[in-house]
């Protein structure tokens, strides 16, 4: 099988990515050491392809997290060895990837690299040989499978319809003059139609007339035409849902076309990615993003700044997303609710760690988390944050607050919205 494999990363491997803290005693870190067989775990991960630009820091995280739990004594007292090989961003290697991994690797946990798209094809397998698994980033993932031992480290929530699109919507419909219209472009993909399909509802609970709403084809390349198209509807706001390569080229195109929205975003993944910030500088200016963390006062959790830190130096040798901002946190959440529920249960029983995970609050490096019956947050926590201030193409104006000021919801609002959005005009 192609891919990467990192087995067999423990302290020594990581030693020269990932220093020990200076503050913690040798004597100590040697009372502490972890003896007896690894647990492993096993997992595929994007680190080639499409995805590889959120795989490999969440791969970084990962590692953190290792060298954290072992330097603390292991799990069970034994140390934690990941396993994992690469899925080259491609959800028709997943299947063989963690029949390996099971069968043959014998990993004894087993969690998910990132993305609905590469979670999906893994669930059946993971079904079959009854493991509890632990997801990142897959939205609905669990909607038709409806496993009990499948968890979720995503902010939907299980109700996406209900729920998705609501910051968007209210943020709109808050606005002075109201919004009459609305607009609806999305990629043709499972995330997306999922997410447009809230917007769609929620704008006609709002009133919200919809002007336009088409799905474009992955192929795509040229986004003027869709930005012309947009235009020419006059929709008062835009909710937009798109991955990296579109969400640059749709920006571009609303530069290039200069428009004037009143409101413009949504589910635009790419501005998530350090690179692509600093690529399009102040077009980012007013743009409205769903996200799962901004660097802003109100949303700081023990622990949160700490992995940053130890991140971000790594991500440097590495050559991957400067900041850590987006994927980061979330990845180490999932290993910590990995390792709270092992603990707990205090023995590795693919049942009882579920069972524990059903019925306990983790806490996290993103705040307390519980689990529904599908293994979703009971509390979703879908934010909506807006790109303010931005100028020029430099990285030190993105890791302080004030630059990326979260809207939605109230209890971590952190700025008011500004309007309208016109790419940087």
């Amino acid at each position: 099988m192609e891919g990467l494999s990192r087995r067999g990363l423990g302290r020594a491997a990581l030693a020269a990515a990932i220093t020990v803290p200076a503050t913690v005693p040798a004597t100590a870190r040697a009372q502490t050491a972890p003896s007896g067989p690894p647990i492993r775990i096993g997992y595929s991960m994007s680190l080639s392809g499409g995805l590889a630009g959120n795989g490999r820091p969440a791969l970084i995280a990962h590692r953190i997290w290792q060298e954290d739990v072992n330097a603390k004594g292991g799990l069970l007292g034994r140390p934690v060895e990941l396993v994992h090989y690469d899925d080259q961003s491609t959800g028709a290697q997943v299947p063989g990837i963690y029949t390996k991994l099971i069968d043959v690797d014998k990993v004894d946990l087993v969690i998910s690299g990132y993305a609905t798209a590469i979670i999906a094809p893994a669930m059946p397998i993971v079904m079959q040989r009854n493991m509890t698994f632990v997801s990142l980033f897959g939205t609905g993932a669990n909607n038709d499978f409806k496993y009990d031992r499948y968890f979720s480290i995503n902010p939907a929530g299980s109700k996406v319809k209900e729920t998705f699109a609501k910051g968007f919507i209210d943020l709109a419909m808050a606005m002075e003059p109201r919004p009459r219209s609305i607009a609806l472009v999305n990629l043709d993909s499972d995330f997306h139609q999922r997410t447009a399909e809230s917007a769609r509802y929620l704008a006609r609970e709002a009133g919200l007339r919809i002007v336009y709403d088409r799905a474009y084809p992955p192929s795509t390349v040229d986004f003027s035409p869709i930005i012309r198209a947009v235009q020419a509807a006059r929709p008062d706001v835009v909710f937009v849902g798109s991955y990296p390569p579109d969400t640059a080229g749709l920006l571009r195109a609303a530069s290039e076309l200069r428009v004037n929205f009143q409101m413009f975003g949504g589910p635009m993944i790419g501005p998530h990615i350090t690179a692509q910030k600093l690529q399009l500088g102040p077009i980012l200016n007013n743009l409205v993003v769903w996200d799962v963390y901004a660097p802003e006062p109100t949303l700081q959790f023990p622990g949160t700044q700490a992995l940053i830190e130890k991140y971000q130096p790594v991500a440097a040798r590495e050559g991957t997303d400067a900041l850590g901002h987006y994927v980061p946190p979330l990845a180490y959440a999932q290993m910590q609710v990995l390792e709270q529920a092992v603990k707990r249960v205090g023995r590795i029983d693919q049942a009882a760690l579920a069972a524990d995970m059903h019925a306990s609050t983790f806490e996290t490096v993103i705040g307390p988390l519980k689990f529904d019956a599908l293994g979703e947050w009971t509390e979703e926590r879908n934010l909506y944050t807006q790109y303010q201030g931005v100028q020029g193409n430099g990285i030190d104006q993105f890791r302080k607050a004030g630059t990326q000021v979260i809207l939605y919801p109230q209890r971590y609002k952190s700025g008011d919205l500004r309007k309208p959005y016109t790419a940087g005009a």
